[in-house]
């Protein structure tokens, strides 16, 4: 099991201080506070040095914390700033993203997923290399798109896939104010896709999965992450070239480890001993050295 940061070189985001079930984080020009259940020590600031630094802070609202409204709440401005506004992600590859203040606790990225961008960005460049081809990349429960955008900035034939309009609509947008196009934008439920997809034969040198722990299509399927996932695995299984390929597995839910992820990836797919498949967590590091672990990833190389 490894441990992977996004790098210090990437100057919009910063998680300033956590604990006390909060984390304290700038995204560009603005802070803010967002609750984290993870954060379960103590703050290294005072709660006064927070709310001096905060220009807003979410407070979670009634059903807080229950299914289908985890994270809803609202939010309360301390100082002036935007409702909406944009950062940019230099690394590798190179993107925008327009945040926003939306009615739950999320503000349109995941930062501690910035170590996966780098990854699917190296991989589908040494794809596009060794094959002299451009490789077909499939962005699964894709939200606003940061990880399709690092696919297209290497150049990949992306189809980007949400079952909600309005964040396929937002990712969209990151795209055209990245100076990128071309990415096919799907709305749909992931399983149909999937499965329509080995259907019709069609493969993929890039598979990307986040899946939630619970959600649902656009036509009201039901998705439960302990119950669909190795089902989902299986089935990209079907759509993934066996050479000159990539998958990268992302899992927030607090039950899963990567170990339990490594196994659901390698049964799924019928993996040996030899198949090049690690496994991590994605973690962020606050300015008094405490660290956060936000999500678990499973990475297969081809």
């Amino acid at each position: 099991m490894t441990i992977e940061y996004p790098s210090q070189s990437w100057k919009d985001y910063e998680l300033i201080d956590s604990g006390r079930g909060a984390k304290l984080e700038r995204f560009g020009d603005f802070i803010m506070a967002r609750p984290e259940p993870k954060a379960l020590w103590d703050k290294s600031m005072t709660d006064l040095e927070w709310n001096r630094l905060c220009h807003t802070r979410f407070t979670p609202g009634a059903g807080f914390g229950k299914a289908g409204k985890e994270d809803s709440g609202i939010w309360e401005r301390l100082r002036k700033m935007p409702d909406q506004w944009w950062i940019r992600y230099s690394g590798g590859p190179s993107f925008r993203l327009r945040l926003g203040l939306t009615s739950f606790k999320h503000v349109g990225v995941f930062p501690e997923q910035a170590p996966n961008w780098e990854y699917i960005y190296r991989e589908t460049s040494a794809i596009a290399t060794a094959t002299g081809k451009v490789p077909k990349v499939l962005n699964l429960f894709a939200y606003t798109g940061a990880a399709s955008l690092a696919a297209k900035a290497a150049g990949a034939d992306v189809t980007h896939l949400d079952s909600v309009r309005q964040v396929v609509t937002w990712a969209h947008e990151n795209q055209d104010n990245s100076g990128l196009d071309g990415i096919r934008w799907v709305v749909e439920d992931a399983m149909k896709f999937a499965r329509r997809e080995a259907k019709r034969g069609n493969r993929y040198q890039g598979i990307i999965l986040d899946p939630p722990a619970y959600g649902h299509g656009p036509d009201g399927e039901k998705w439960k992450l302990d119950e669909c996932l190795f089902d989902m695995m299986k089935t990209v299984g079907m759509i993934l070239e066996p050479e000159n390929s990539f998958l990268v597995l992302n899992l927030y839910s607090n039950g899963f480890s990567s170990v339990l992820g490594e196994t659901v990836v390698r049964e799924a797919l019928g993996l040996g001993p030899e198949a090049a498949l690690e496994s991590g967590e994605l973690v962020l590091k606050d300015r008094f050295g405490k660290n956060l672990p936000l999500s678990i990833f499973v990475r297969l190389r081809r």
